[in-house]
């Protein structure tokens, strides 16, 4: 099997091949880096490689299985880690020049918890500057172009994830997810990105623990592999309080796209009142719903009222940034990303009564949803309004779908990702289609609180009936 072959195959596929000697982990580990050195000049999707400790790591992996040691969920895959997500002795830049010297001493829980299932660590993916945004870029690494083509953002915050998932270069990644950064870059690329319940997945860097409302996400191409993840990830840790009694079911088991889904009641929304959905994606939208329809699925539409949630996710996310990243603005804000100090500078107005009001706003919102919840098994919503906007797109500049200029990007790109963020409950983002020009469309699908194994079940049934999964960017085999 080449090796170009082996990067085709799925994170499940894989530790099979693995396992049973067919491939060894240092040929996988030779494929990806290859396909690393090989794109990273066009779409950039690295701040740091890592060869040597990966090509380590992947004898040890094949030492193991040779000396009889049982594998790991994970036995030799490679994984990339995102580059604010901290891994003991590989370079952490929070996509920052103040960090570019950063090297953690000490893995974050999640991602130690990859490496205890056997995963190897093979680089560091881009994000823009701490994760503050839903583009790619940052004055330390330049721009990540889209996986699918080179003239459009790759989205964001977790674009680097997003984009070597899409390629090929490794069988999974880790994100992370504040508004919608694991869901819209997935979207925009065509591959898996899963926000799991509040505390199914421990975040052990959060400032805010009992506030938190980001999350460590795991990126893959397929929803089997996506499992894969969450089962070695998931479950209690003492630094997340909200993990603490979180379930861990057997989600491989859950993530078989067997049976239908008669019985399940969906309840289904192309836009919030008053926001966008391009022709593209409404269109993408109505084939999504025919496919769940097939599947057995009872639809029924709901209004979105009350889910246009930006400006209480904006209180309460600028504030945090303002508290972690204002002082460090002040003394270094020559050094960083424009867009990041206009952020901060929106909260300096946001009082303290503004900041409690706004959990107020949250709490309401997380009962608003559960409300929703008594009549229905799932929601279901475009990830996105449109396709991935062009390279040059900015978070300040107007945003435009299907000719109209909309000026505030994140209520009118993706409404829909932020409420899930606030109140908790597990979304996923899956490939549902293609833009005339060829550009990925998603499709989110929202699970009750704490039922993630319920929604992966749907989410790889709805995967099989689409039936995308054989269909890669140009550039990944060139």
């Amino acid at each position: 099997m080449s090796l170009d072959a082996l990067r085709r195959h799925s994170a499940v596929a894989l530790r099979e091949m693995l396992i049973a000697r067919e491939i060894s982990a240092v040929e996988l580990m030779q494929a990806v880096l290859g396909a690393a050195e090989r794109l990273q000049p066009s779409h950039n999707c690295f701040i740091t490689l890592a060869p040597e400790a990966a090509m380590e790591g992947a004898r040890a992996a094949d030492a193991a299985l040779s000396a009889g040691e049982t594998p790991g969920l994970l036995h030799g895959l490679p994984c990339g880690v995102k580059d604010i997500v901290n891994t003991a002795g590989m370079r952490t830049t929070f996509g920052s020049l103040l960090q570019a010297g950063n090297v953690p001493t000490q893995d974050a829980v999640a991602a130690a918890r990859l490496r205890a299932a056997g995963a190897v660590i093979f680089g560091k993916t881009t994000t823009p500057e701490y994760g503050a945004k839903c583009l790619t870029d940052a004055p330390l690494f330049g721009r990540t172009p889209n996986a699918w083509s080179l003239e459009h953002s790759s989205g964001g915050s977790s674009g680097g994830s997003a984009v070597a998932t899409a390629l090929g270069i490794g069988p999974i990644s880790v994100a992370t997810d504040g508004g919608g950064s694991t869901r819209i870059p997935a979207a925009c690329n065509g591959v898996v990105g899963l926000k799991q319940s509040l505390g199914a997945i421990p975040h052990s860097q959060v400032p805010d623990a009992f506030g938190n409302y980001t999350y460590v996400t795991p990126m893959t191409r397929d929803v089997a592999s996506t499992a894969l993840m969450m089962q070695a990830m998931g479950g209690a840790h003492p630094s997340d309080p909200w993990s603490v009694g979180a379930p861990v079911p057997d989600y491989p088991a859950a993530a078989r796209p067997e049976g239908d889904l008669a019985g399940k009641r969906i309840l289904f929304c192309p836009a919030p009142p008053g926001k966008p959905i391009s022709a593209a994606m409404q269109a993408a939208f109505d084939a999504s719903l025919t496919r769940l329809a097939d599947l057995g699925a009872e639809l029924e539409p709901f209004d979105g009222e009350g889910l246009d949630v930006e400006p209480i996710w904006r209180a309460i996310n600028h504030t945090t940034w303002r508290a972690r990243f204002g002082p460090m603005a002040e003394r270094d804000g020559d050094r960083m990303t424009p867009s990041l100090l206009r952020q901060l500078a929106l909260a300096q107005d946001v009082s303290g009564v503004d900041y409690q009001q706004a959990m107020f706003d949250r709490a309401a919102l997380f009962r608003r949803v559960q409300g929703l919840f008594e009549r229905a098994d799932f929601l279901v919503t475009p990830t996105i309004s449109r396709a991935a906007p062009g390279i040059g797109q900015d978070l300040f500049d107007p945003l435009e779908i299907d000719g109209v200029a909309y000026p505030d990007m994140r209520p009118n790109w993706f409404p829909w990702c932020m409420p899930f963020n606030l109140t908790g409950h597990p979304a996923i983002s899956l490939p549902c289609g293609f833009t005339p020009e060829g550009l990925p469309l998603g499709l989110q699908i929202v699970g009750r609180f704490r039922e993630d194994a319920s929604l992966l079940r749907a989410a790889a049934l709805f995967e099989a009936a689409s039936a995308l999964l054989d269909r890669w960017p140009d550039a990944a085999f060139a």
